[in-house]
């Protein structure tokens, strides 16, 4: 089974086809999107479940902009701001994120609700993948293949990370200083981390890519990401060059 992704996409006003995204099912998963306001997943689970992940996209957006209308200065922080035990779930998973990261707890919102919205599906049918802007939450049962899109760069959809089904429920999170309207301060082609938690992965994602500026940031880039608990690997493409960390397995993208 293989997917795409990409650098990872901010909410934006207006709907944005994800063009990168594979449009058929896998295997005996069926492929679907479920689209509320600025969230816009693509997933897969052994039947369409559509309607039940709108309902799940509504309750979890519920929660966070309830948070948000709350709480001024949250949305807009782009430093780790303190956890709050009253908080909805997915918001603490976005502080708590922020701040194993250094970023501001928004730099975690696709992964969140792409953990948050996963878990809740694969209650019901038992294995799902869920994609939200680049970053993805997968417990599918079974073996994946998810291709690495780098815009301009060479590397771009030349190779693929293999995830083991024994290695599942795990999360891949992708930022970019060049692809997309994803915020970075860096000109990283993509930032890829791997985490068990999608907030996490997210907002590390977002903070690896910012290091890096050039190729000669990037051993500087991966020490950095090493140190963050709970972060599994990562790998950064820039250019023509290439450097991974941790539990990350390449394997070149099939023809065809």
């Amino acid at each position: 089974m293989s997917l795409i992704i990409k650098g990872a996409l901010a909410p934006v006003a207006e709907y944005e086809p994800r063009v990168y995204r594979v449009s058929r099912g896998q295997g005996d998963l069926k492929a679907f999107s479920a689209r509320v306001k600025e969230t816009d997943l693509w997933i897969l689970a052994p039947r369409d479940l559509e309607a039940e992940a709108v309902d799940l996209i509504i309750k979890h957006r519920r929660g966070l902009e309830s948070y948000i209308a709350d709480h001024p200065g949250f949305a807009q922080a782009l430093t780790p701001l303190p956890g709050d035990p009253l908080a909805p779930d997915l918001v603490k998973d976005m502080l708590a994120a922020g701040q194993a990261a250094g970023t501001g707890p928004m730099a975690a919102v696709a992964g969140a609700i792409a953990q948050a919205v996963g878990r809740d599906l694969a209650q019901l049918a038992g294995a799902v993948a869920v994609e939200n802007g680049g970053d993805l939450y997968l417990d599918t049962g079974r073996d994946l293949s998810v291709g690495l899109g780098a815009g301009d760069s060479p590397i771009s959809g030349q190779l693929a990370l293999k995830i083991e089904a024994a290695k599942m429920p795990l999360s891949v999170a992708t930022s970019s200083g060049t692809v997309g309207h994803s915020l970075s301060q860096g000109k990283a082609d993509a930032a890829v981390v791997l985490a068990k938690g999608a907030a996490l992965a997210d907002a590390c994602a977002t903070a690896l890519g910012n290091r890096v500026a050039s190729a000669a940031d990037l051993g500087p880039a991966l020490d950095w990401v090493k140190q963050v608990p709970g972060v599994l690997g990562a790998l950064v493409i820039i250019g023509s060059k290439l450097a991974a960390w941790g539990d990350v397995e390449l394997e070149p993208v099939k023809a065809g």
